[in-house]
């Protein structure tokens, strides 16, 4: 069994170094002023992983959620809008499960800031 040390925690931060701009081809559509990054605290072998996200207003949309979502609003306004028109908003606060296989919308309303980890 490895030991870790305090040197093993790492702060969720907008760190540059860790900063990752996820491919609009990984989205089934992309609106024209949609911009988003993710600071990336953790990375797992397993697919998972979790940080800090920004976006800007904008939507992506997808015919199936990739991973699990878990999400902390930290600043902001979101809404997921399903296949079915369905909408439900989110602020800074608010926390939510976005379930892998979910069709629909992300749509940034607001500059926002969001905790985040993704499970496969």
């Amino acid at each position: 069994m490895s030991t870790t040390t305090i040197d093993d925690v790492i702060s969720v931060t907008d760190d540059p170094s860790r900063r990752h701009v996820p491919d609009p081809g990984e989205y089934d559509s992309v609106s024209a002023t949609w911009s988003e990054a993710e600071f990336r605290a953790v990375e797992l072998a397993e697919d998972s992983l979790g940080g800090l996200w920004h976006g800007e207003p904008g939507s992506v949309s997808s015919d199936s959620w990739p991973y699990t979502e878990f999400c902390v609003m930290i600043e902001g306004r979101v809404a997921v809008v399903d296949a079915e028109g369905g909408r439900r908003e989110f602020g800074a606060g608010d926390a939510f499960v976005v379930p892998r296989g979910f069709r629909g919308t992300w749509e940034t309303i607001e500059p926002s800031r969001k905790y985040f980890v993704g499970m496969r």
